[in-house]
């Protein structure tokens, strides 16, 4: 059975302070229609700019994944996505009065709360989900860092971070189910190590970042000097290292929270992708980078598959209507006559079917010594398979005649030639009304996608 799309039913809204800017964010979880995704709305800028959730608008990954389009930036999106994706939802709009959320207390947990409180709700729309049928993998070579995607029966996640440091060394974190999120990584905060922490300060980078949303890993020896900055930076009086190596600040809620933390950032940064992933993700040192890079290929790998897909049917089993109950639907008789048998029918597509013979009598002048079926000749048979449809609609069709209307985005991908089988599936745009019909239509040929057309086609009673 079907998976339904999910929006939250309410809206519901946060507020905290920004890690970049320093400033107090509001931020409103809005209800978003079916096949939505995920969207930012900046409603501090005039016209309210949208920036889809999306892997091709990332710009930068330092410390967050930061999107932009046309002039537009949203920093810090992966932490809210993470929630949402954690919650299983699927339409979302994020409206912020800022280039970013709130940072909260650096992980997930609050969002998750707001997103509980509004309430989730199912949507009148089937889930599109991309199930991987072999491993996709990437690799940064400067860093090492690799991400490899696998089949799997759900969507699960492992990471494997090393940071080469003796304060925080190899740590794993594994998600098998993604209903259990919201108690295993939703909490994770967001770590720095001392030398970013001097870096950012050094360079006024860090305005909103104070001690209670960030765990500090201290990897060198605390200066004095440091200590004064961190203590005004961090508006504390008094800062200490805890006998693990991290700033007194706050206490880890897990050993390994710094693996479920760059957890929680890769199921963040893949919800750029744009569509649910059933399969196994194994992060080998992830960061925003390589996570980004992989969300980029992944997309660009699903709407070429998209593109290039093949629907698969049974050619043994009986036709649903053989050549000559296709002959009491169309008027077409042969050599005109471009299908053998119709395999689908239903109100709204059609399959059928042609055997490209050498007998064909186009092949006599059509390129003899390198016999082509002609592209116009394909168009014509998804045009009569598309007839079957919109004939099968009145009750005495031998009575009625199509005409073409219009044509149009043709596309011929591959030849056809003897010896091959045609597959065509005609799907209806709009439904059929005063006895026109528009349909997108393809033709299969071995595997591959041979040729595509939007058609509209009218039909009228004979004279």
């Amino acid at each position: 059975m079907s998976k339904k799309q999910k929006t939250i039913k309410n809206e519901v809204t946060l507020s905290g302070v920004g890690l970049h800017t320093g400033n107090t964010v509001s931020m409103t979880l809005k209800p978003a229609p079916v096949n939505h995704g995920f969207a930012f709305k900046r409603i501090d800028l005039e016209g309210s700019p949208i920036i889809e959730a999306n892997a091709e608008y990332v710009v930068t990954t330092q410390r967050g994944t930061n999107l932009e389009k046309n002039g537009v930036q949203i920093q810090t999106s992966e932490h809210v996505l993470a929630a949402a994706v954690g919650l299983d939802i699927d339409n979302l709009l994020i409206e912020v009065d800022a280039s970013e959320p709130p940072i909260m207390d650096g992980s997930s947990k609050y969002f998750i709360e707001a997103l509980e409180k509004a309430g989730i709700e199912e949507q009148d729309a089937d889930i599109e989900e991309y199930v991987v049928k072999e491993i996709i993998s990437y690799k940064d070579d400067v860093t090492g860092s690799e991400i490899i995607l696998m089949p799997s029966d759900e969507y699960q996640v492992t990471t494997m971070v090393d940071f080469g440091t003796k304060i925080l060394g190899t740590q794993n974190a594994t998600l098998d189910h993604i209903a259990d999120f919201k108690k295993e990584i939703a909490g994770a905060r967001t770590f720095s190590f001392l030398h970013e922490i001097e870096m950012l300060l050094e360079n006024d980078l860090i305005k909103g970042g104070d001690l209670n949303n960030a765990i500090v890993y201290v990897d060198k020896e605390l200066s004095e000097n440091t200590m004064q900055k961190l203590k005004k930076a961090f508006k504390k009086d008094n800062i200490s290292v805890k006998p693990n190596g991290i700033l007194d600040n706050l206490t880890l809620h897990w050993a390994n929270e710094a693996a479920r933390h760059k957890l929680l950032d890769v199921i963040g940064d893949l919800a750029l992708v744009g569509t649910r992933i059933r399969g196994k993700v194994i992060a080998n040192k992830p960061g925003h980078l390589v996570n980004t890079q992989f969300a980029k290929k992944l997309a660009k790998l699903i709407k070429t598959e998209k593109r290039n897909y093949v629907p698969s049917f049974d050619l043994n089993l009986p036709p649903l209507l053989d050549i000559h109950q296709i002959m009491d639907i169309l008027p077409h008789r042969p050599p005109f006559l471009m299908i053998d048998r119709i395999i689908e029918l239903s109100d709204k597509h059609v399959v059928g079917m042609k055997n490209v013979t050498m007998n064909e009598n186009f092949f006599v002048g059509h390129f003899p010594g390198s016999p082509v079926m002609p592209g116009v000749l394909q168009v014509e048979a998804m045009a009569q398979c598309g007839g079957v449809l919109v004939l099968s609609t009145v009750p005495d069709p031998e009575n009625y005649l199509t005409y073409f209307m219009k044509m149009d985005n043709v596309k011929f991908k591959q030849k056809v030639l003897p010896g091959d089988t045609l597959i065509f599936k005609a799907e209806l745009i709009t439904p059929i009304r005063r006895g026109i019909c528009h349909m997108q239509a393809y033709a299969y040929a071995n595997g591959k996608l041979v040729a595509e057309a939007e058609l509209m086609a009218q039909i009228a009673r004979k004279k």
